[in-house]
């Protein structure tokens, strides 16, 4: 089978390609800086240059495929320039569903985020989970409209999608800012300080990036259009995610509390400073907002109906900080 992939040499796209390339499908892998493609060099990946702002290529890369993932998205929760954002995850998106619409392509797996559900509060959020008034950041913002407004609209064209919803991505591969939580394993191996916010209690739920490539695959064969699923690890609290990375590391764990306020001052001024040089701040409000709340998820509806079955945190950790000790000689 033929499938076209956007944002292919990225984090997850990246391991999406060479996952269907070994089961012997032809990936149409678009691309924009060909330094990127170096690693998925494969007798069944085809590349093509390209952007999603730029239909054309779009058509190019897309003909004669039977499903498209759409996985390219700016990730980055801030920007100089907000209108990025909504430049690359809105019309990128509206770009890639038209021209599937007009080459009949039969399916759509679609990337988006379990942010888009909001916090999780006292209970464990599932995909019945309404959305939120408002959110943490304009790429979860972004990443909702599509889902409420966009994909609505294309699949009554009868353009089959289904919607992925993965938590916080790490393991090997570039440490971009779609991979910060593998950054944060790299600091703790050089033996840098780690900042906690507040006490650290605070829950997330972090998955590995093989295990969200697999659930992709997973989505083209038994996803069901319009639905959506969730693709998580465990649930664990920040500071219990770190002290597991000691334990498994070997190195022990150089933590800061830092008090909230303080992170509020600092994520102004890290902001004010990007607003003056271009260059994305350390951290935000918005980001400090988040981690201070609870994101508890279930997987339960992926395991059942996809046969998605995550490995346990403690492997996952542990595949990176190998991983991380090869490539960087630590």
């Amino acid at each position: 089978m033929n499938i076209f992939i956007t944002g292919a040499t990225g984090f997850v796209g990246r391991k999406i390609s060479l996952k269907l390339a070994s089961e012997g499908h032809v990936v149409h892998a678009l691309y924009r800086d060909i330094k990127k493609t170096q690693g998925l060099e494969h007798q069944n990946i085809k590349f093509f240059k390209g952007d999603i702002l730029l239909k054309e290529s779009l058509y190019f890369g897309m003909k004669d495929c039977d499903v498209v993932f759409h996985t390219a998205a700016f990730v980055s929760v801030w920007t100089k320039d907000p209108s990025t954002i909504e430049s690359l995850n809105i019309n990128g998106t509206v770009n890639v569903f038209e021209v599937a619409v007009d080459l009949a392509v039969k399916k759509i797996i679609y990337t988006s985020t379990a942010g888009v559900f909001g916090p999780s509060g006292n209970g464990t959020t599932n995909e019945t989970q309404s959305y939120p008034s408002t959110f943490f950041n304009r790429y979860e913002e972004t990443k909702a409209q599509i889902e409420q407004t966009i994909i609505p609209r294309f699949m009554a064209l009868g353009l089959e999608i289904v919607i992925l919803n993965p938590t916080r991505i790490y393991g090997p591969g570039p440490l971009s800012d779609a991979n910060s939580i593998a950054k944060i394993f790299k600091l703790h191996l050089e033996g840098k300080l780690g900042l906690v916010p507040s006490n650290g209690k605070s829950i997330g739920n972090y998955t590995y990036v093989d295990d969200v490539a697999k659930g992709h695959i997973l989505a083209m064969k038994k996803g069901k259009s319009g639905e959506r699923y969730i693709l998580g690890g465990e649930n664990i609290a920040y500071i219990d995610l770190i002290k597991m990375v000691a334990r498994i590391s070997g190195k022990k764990a150089r933590l800061i509390r830092i008090p909230v306020f303080i992170m509020y001052l600092f994520a102004w001024i890290s902001v004010s400073l990007a607003s003056l040089t271009g260059r994305n701040p350390l951290i935000t409000t918005g980001f400090v907002k988040k981690f201070l709340r609870d994101w508890k998820v279930s997987s339960d509806k992926a395991k059942k109906e996809l046969g998605y079955n995550p490995v346990s945190i403690e492997e996952g950790i542990r595949y990176t900080i190998d991983w991380l000790k090869k490539e960087y000689n630590l």
